[in-house]
């Protein structure tokens, strides 16, 4: 039996073209019967999921600095299930292709880590607008720059005309590198941003034509049959993908409850596949309820964990939801709430929208944030956790990462958290605890090994 082939599809830069190019590519695939495993390297709640819309599988993330090797191993054998004989694995870079942070070699969150770790030939997506011969001279250096990586094609983006294609192509082929596709320019295959990201799939009542339009794109600009025969063969560090994958090293973190109720609605939907996986094949039973539909966290549930999302978008409607912050606050008194990030902004005293209208929130913590002020913070953590809680007990370090926009003016809660940047720098501590219930901005990703 042949083992998977794969792709890694990355770039130099954000905004070239990554995700177009991907979910065109595993859309026309599943079109053509091809089983296809998806993952996205780097902390991403958003693609993950149009990934998923395309493939028809669930996809996952995959980040070498916050995860420890087995654990990325366990995952890229579970996205490997399934494409064995007639499959293809794509996975999708974050940023630039070497992006990452200073670090152990292997394990600084950059996509090259994962595709000189499992063997997988980079699909270059080059966005050539002001460019014509000068992608040769990108191309070459992204192909050179780092041992153990290589480009296996390179899909030129934003072409003017033919003329502008023949050039670039040309330029290519003098350092030995193969084009497999060009699209012309074409803001229509654009899909809608908000300031986390793309706006999520779920949101989409046109997301199958999306994808079908998309899938045609594809057929029409990308040499599939060469992407298909140009896929190298997958490999997963430590032995058989089977095997680790029954290993059991697929927990990225323990459960906070045997049953736990999750919010689960447009306003909290930051939550990791890898992480839900975890905690049920750990023998926990996740329990989700909507605190948009002002209903409460489930009795019989003896943890809450409220995940990340878009509260500041919702929060006129969450400060009317009075069924479920009484529930919540009721819970609160005998059982462990967490909140991430968004979850964190709800378990506050109010949240200040963009308009700059204050809506009160639960109040079980005694921060409170603004989306009007806004501030962006985004990169890797390294949290020590303060005292036992749902992250584990005291002393237990978490990896992880941080990105939003809302500022946040602290209380008189206890810290969270001893919080470092992903070059061990320190951090002011994150957070804030009281009584049973905890919440930072920081999106814990795995243990640390």
């Amino acid at each position: 039996m042949d083992g998977p082939k794969g792709w890694l599809v990355a770039a130099p830069r954000s905004g070239a073209g990554k995700t177009t190019v991907t979910l065109g590519l595993v859309a026309a695939l599943r079109r053509r019967g091809v089983a296809v495993g998806t993952a996205k390297s780097g902390p991403d709640y958003i693609d993950p999921a149009f990934h998923a819309a395309a493939s028809g599988r669930a996809g996952c993330n995959l980040d070498s600095w916050a995860m420890p090797p087995a654990l990325l191993d366990g995952l890229m054998a579970q996205v490997c299930e399934g494409a064995c004989e007639r499959g293809l694995v794509i996975a999708e870079s974050a940023m630039g292709l070497f992006d990452g942070v200073a670090g152990e070699a292997g394990r600084t969150g950059a996509s090259a880590d994962l595709a000189a770790r499992f063997g997988l030939p980079v699909l270059l997506v080059l966005d050539v607008s002001g460019q014509s011969q000068t992608a040769g001279a990108v191309g070459l250096g992204m192909d050179r720059y780092r041992d153990g990586v290589r480009v296996g094609g390179v899909v030129l983006n934003r072409v003017g005309s033919a003329r502008h294609r023949a050039q670039a192509e040309a330029a290519l082929a003098g350092v030995g590198l193969r084009v497999l596709g060009a699209i012309p320019r074409d803001p229509a295959l654009a899909l809608p941003e908000r300031h986390l990201g793309l706006v999520q799939a779920g949101e989409h009542a046109d997301m199958e034509a999306r994808l079908e339009a998309l899938a045609d794109m594809a057929e029409r600009c990308l040499d599939v049959p060469a992407i298909l025969a140009g896929a190298g063969g997958l490999r997963v560090t430590g032995g058989d993908a089977v095997a680790v994958r029954s290993s059991g090293q697929g927990t990225a973190l323990q459960p906070p409850g045997q049953r736990v109720a999750l919010a689960r609605d447009a306003a909290f939907s930051f939550m990791y596949p890898h992480v839900l996986s975890g905690w049920r094949a750990a023998g926990a039973e996740v329990v989700a309820f909507s605190p948009l539909a002002d209903e409460v966290p489930p009795e019989g549930c003896d943890a809450c964990w409220l995940p990340g999302g878009y509260p500041e978008l919702h929060a006129g409607a969450l400060a009317g939801a009075g069924g479920f912050l009484a529930g919540l606050r009721r819970f609160a008194e005998t059982r462990p709430v967490h909140g991430e990030c968004g979850g964190f902004m709800v378990l506050g005293t109010g949240i200040e929208d963009a308009a700059g209208v204050r809506h009160g929130m639960a109040g079980l913590l005694s921060h409170g944030t603004s989306f009007a002020r806004r501030r962006m913070t985004l990169g890797y953590r390294r949290a020590t956790v303060l005292a036992d809680g749902p992250l584990g007990v005291a002393g237990s370090v978490v990896r992880g990462h941080e990105f939003h926009y809302s500022t946040v003016e602290m209380g008189g809660d206890a810290a969270f958290a001893a919080m470092e940047d992903g070059v061990g720098g320190a951090l002011a501590p994150g957070g804030g605890r009281r009584g049973m219930v905890s919440g930072t901005f920081f999106h814990a990703v795995a243990a640390e090994a």
